[in-house]
């Protein structure tokens, strides 16, 4: 499952990186991890700051009135 997650994240990750680097760069595979990386504390960022409120808002959509 973390495999999964971290296969993800190096797959975007990469993506990402190509736009700004040329694959046969040397640096490419410290810059994609440098990107998984701002990735991820994004992702912990967005999940740890998630308002209440929004959570609220989200939950009264899926239920039926």
């Amino acid at each position: 499952m973390i495999g999964w997650i971290a296969r993800g994240l190096l797959i975007v990750a990469g993506f990402i990186t190509s736009w700004f680097m040329t694959r046969d760069s040397l640096q490419f595979g410290v810059m994609q991890i440098a990107v998984a990386a701002l990735l991820l504390a994004l992702i912990v960022a967005v999940v740890a700051f998630w308002p209440a409120h929004w959570s609220n808002v989200l939950n009264r959509l899926r239920r039926p009135h």
